[in-house]
């Protein structure tokens, strides 16, 4: 099993260092003298395939697991650096075009729909433009906000590198009490269900959780090519979090 792995990251380009461990399966991209590798740590006895490799793309989705215990990860070169992005189990891919687009939230579907397959997986078209795991759609001259925030930090969590916004613009969302000891933030319900004592022990700030996010001008971040927006896009981040599996997945952008 270890030397088929190494042998299909092989085939795209990538290398590959595969260990048997107790714990959970536990993917991640470390780096050594060489450069980057995956680094595949599974339990005795897991299965694996790999269900589809591409060599010109420098992609391959990995099954691990058997029976209904199964997750499938995209393994691949993005720009500068090897990525891991874990599928939502909803979606049964097989192919690396397949796994490409259940990474897209449905509203980037959409607005690709049109377009030719090749089309739909490039990070610039017509319908919508990536910059790593976040995609920025088009939502025309009618947005006018009120209120605009400069340099504005996008993460997908917090250990997250930031994608750093230009110029951006946040509505909506749900009000959450964020303190040290709860730094997910608590909804209304559940900083009210609080004992008084707790609440008192804390430094409270009230934050927006999940708002809608847009953005315009320049998008950095260290692993990608700044993007330009001249106008304003919604910003949409893929959907990795929906995928169980994001739990054997290291942070590493």
């Amino acid at each position: 099993m270890t030397r088929d792995l190494v042998r299909h990251f092989e085939a795209i380009g990538a290398r590959a260092r595969v260990a048997t461990i107790p714990g959970p399966v536990a993917l991640d991209i470390q780096r050594d003298a060489r450069g980057e590798l995956f680094d595949i740590r599974l339990p005795r006895g897991t299965g694996t395939a790999i269900l589809d490799a591409r060599r010109d793309e420098r992609h391959l989705v990995m099954l691990v697991g058997e029976g209904r215990d199964r997750s499938r990860f995209l393994c691949g070169h993005d720009e500068r650096h090897w990525f891991v992005a874990a599928i939502p189990e909803s979606a049964a891919v097989t192919t690396v075009g397949q796994a490409r687009e259940a990474l897209q939230p449905a509203p980037v579907r959409r607005a690709a729909a049109g377009l030719r397959r090749k089309q739909r997986q490039r990070r610039r078209n017509p319908g919508f433009i990536r910059q790593g795991e976040w995609f920025f759609l088009p939502v025309g001259g009618g947005l006018r906000p009120d209120v605009v925030l400069r340099n504005e930090p996008l993460r997908r969590s917090r250990v997250s590198r930031a994608h750093v916004i230009e110029f951006a613009h946040r509505r909506g969302g749900t009000t959450v009490y964020v303190s040290r000891a709860h730094p997910a933030g608590l909804t209304q319900g559940e900083f009210e269900a609080l004992p008084e004592a707790e609440r008192r022990r804390h430094s409270w700030s009230q934050m927006q959780r999940d708002p809608a996010v847009f953005a315009r001008g320049r998008v950095r971040h260290p692993d990608h090519a700044t993007i330009e927006l001249p106008d304003w896009h919604e910003v949409l981040m893929n959907t990795e979090n929906r995928a169980a599996a994001m739990r054997f997945v290291a942070v590493i952008d």
